[in-house]
């Protein structure tokens, strides 16, 4: 099974950023956490990396039902959403929480992940 779906864009980085988040945002997601990995790697290794940050999305309304449902669902939270420049474009890969589904053994939680995967695909195929 494939850990996550990409799509290449021709936008540059910061828009392809700003348009990712905000078709997270309809589909109910919210942005929790901002990683730039470009910055923090020339903080801590001073070494140059290209454009690259990882976004932690949060559905609240679902990630309260599946954490009802498996209480170490946590571990697997948020749903990370990637973006980097690549060949003069961008490159946004988003999780497939259908992953958990072959991590966690309680089958409950296969119709919660199914719903976070046709938001979060929605809102890749919307960029």
């Amino acid at each position: 099974m494939k850990y996550g779906f990409s799509k290449t864009v021709s936008m540059p980085f910061e828009e392809a950023v700003e348009k990712i988040t905000g078709e997270l945002k309809k589909e109910g997601f919210g942005v929790l956490t901002e990683i730039d990995v470009k910055e923090t790697l020339k903080k801590k290794l001073n070494v140059d990396f290209k454009k690259y940050k990882i976004l932690g999305a949060c559905n609240p309304p679902i990630a309260h039902k599946a954490l009802l449902t498996e209480e170490e669902l946590g571990l697997l939270l948020p749903c990370n959403v990637i973006i980097y420049e690549k060949d003069g474009g961008s490159i946004i890969s988003v999780f497939n929480p259908m992953t958990m589904t072959e991590l966690i053994e309680n089958t409950d939680i296969g119709p919660i992940a199914g719903e976070v995967k046709e938001k979060l695909q929605r809102a890749l195929d919307a960029v």
